[in-house]
């Protein structure tokens, strides 16, 4: 539930793409962590932990989030999108929004510090019972994700009653806002160490 790049991109394409948006993100969100906890399992944690590798993922990770949050702020301001479902441009595909959610999931470093700290402590309990204590560990920590992220674009798709298409606007226009501000953050941490 933490505000971040992939609660920005399921708010800012659930308009587009349906009340499904949520799931689709939270797909490509569990297919990156999927292969993480995998690679948790078979010890690439001290290889996650080391400074170098936290550093490149901050300057990638950050210029990543720099043109998305570039590209919504821009979405924003031109005023040309709104809360009616907007049929999905020709460039879209099917799969964009799970494409998306594993984007912004591989170029976020906290979810690489989250993952290097509370996670691989979650990963170490989990592992008492083998895999298939990772196996429930994973099942339930994406349950969650799935059921946000469905909930925020559910809500938004049905909320459009509520919340008028200038309001979105605005709220698309913060959030891109929000993804630059991340993004030169993270270059500026990747920079730094």
């Amino acid at each position: 539930m933490m505000p971040g790049p992939v609660l920005t991109v399921t708010i800012t394409e659930a308009p587009r793409h349906g009340w499904i948006t949520g799931l689709l993100i939270s797909v490509g969100h569990g297919v990156a962590e999927l292969v993480l906890v995998v690679a948790l399992y078979l010890g690439a944690s001290q290889f996650i932990s080391r400074s170098a590798f936290s550093s490149v993922i901050g300057v990638v990770g950050g210029l990543v989030l720099l043109v998305l949050g570039g590209q919504m702020t821009l979405r924003g301001l031109k005023g040309n999108v709104g809360l009616g479902l907007e049929p999905a441009d020709r460039r879209s595909r099917p799969h964009g929004p799970a494409l998306l959610g594993g984007v912004t999931t591989l170029s976020n470093p906290y979810w690489y510090l989250w993952w290097a700290t509370v996670g691989t402590a979650y990963m170490v309990q989990a592992m008492r019972h083998s895999y298939v204590g990772v196996a429930s560990f994973f099942c339930g920590h994406i349950s969650a994700d799935i059921a946000w992220y469905s909930l925020v674009s559910i809500a938004l798709v049905f909320g459009k009653r509520v919340i008028s298409d200038s309001v979105y606007r605005g709220l698309l226009g913060v959030c891109g806002v929000f993804l630059v501000g991340l993004g030169v953050y993270f270059v500026r941490f990747g920079l730094s160490h």
